[in-house]
C-alpha cells in the first residue's frame, strides 16, 4: 500500500481530473456566490458558495479547495461587478485550506470513510479556519492593500465567519458524509 505524507496529502494528487475539478469548482463558486447567496448583511452574504471548497477538499486534498476557493472569489467579484477584492479571495483561499484538510485526519471520500470522529475535527477545523480566515487575514489584508476602515472590515468578517460556519456545518457534514457513503458502496463488494 501507498502511504502518502501529509504534504502530499495537504497538496494532493494534481492530475487532468484534478485540475478540471479545481476549474469546475471555482466557476460554481463565483456563480453560487454571486446568485446563490443571501444578503444579510454590508458586502457579506450567507452563500451556498462554501459547499464547493467542501467537494473540492474532500476528492482532492486542502490545495486544490484552497485555489478553488480563492480562484472562485476572484469570479464572484467579476460576474458581480463588484470589483477585484483580493483581501477576501486569500481568505476564502485560506478558509479551502482547513476545509479541504480532510486526508490530514483520515478521511478518505474515494474509500468511504467519513466517521463521527472526523466529523468532530471537521468542525473544529471549520470553526477555527473562519476565525482565521475571516477574522484575522481578510482584515489585515484589507487594512493593507486597501486602507479599508478595520471597523467596518471587523463586522463583515465576523458575520462572514459565523454565515460561513452555519453552511459549512449544517449542509457540509451531509455532503461530506453522501460522498463517503456512495463510495463506500463500490468498496465493500466481494467475488463470489
Amino acid at each position: 500500500m501507498n502511504r502518502k505524507t501529509m504534504l502530499q496529502k495537504f497538496i494532493g494528487v494534481w492530475n487532468t481530473k484534478t485540475i478540471i475539478g479545481v476549474a469546475i469548482g471555482a466557476a460554481l463558486f463565483g456563480v453560487l456566490m454571486t446568485y446563490g447567496s443571501i444578503k444579510i448583511f454590508t458586502n457579506t452574504s450567507l452563500t451556498t458558495a462554501m459547499i464547493v471548497p467542501v467537494i473540492v477538499g474532500g476528492m482532492f486534498g486542502a490545495l486544490p479547495a484552497a485555489v478553488a476557493a480563492g480562484i472562485g472569489n476572484l469570479i464572484a467579484d467579476l460576474i458581480g461587478g463588484w470589483g477585484i477584492w483580493f483581501d477576501w479571495a486569500i481568505g476564502n483561499a485560506c478558509l479551502g485550506l482547513f476545509v479541504g484538510a480532510l486526508s490530514l485526519y483520515g478521511v478518505n471520500i474515494e474509500e468511504g470513510i467519513f466517521k463521527i470522529k472526523h466529523m468532530i475535527i471537521y468542525s473544529i477545523l471549520c470553526v477555527i479556519g473562519c476565525g482565521v480566515s475571516f477574522g484575522l487575514i481578510t482584515p489585515i489584508f484589507t487594512y493593507l492593500w486597501y486602507g479599508g476602515e478595520l471597523t467596518i472590515t471587523m463586522l463583515q468578517s465576523a458575520v462572514g465567519s459565523v454565515s460561513n460556519c452555519i453552511v459549512l456545518l449544517v449542509a457540509g457534514i451531509p455532503v461530506l458524509k453522501v460522498l463517503a457513503n456512495r463510495n463506500s458502496r463500490g468498496h465493500n463488494l466481494t467475488e463470489e
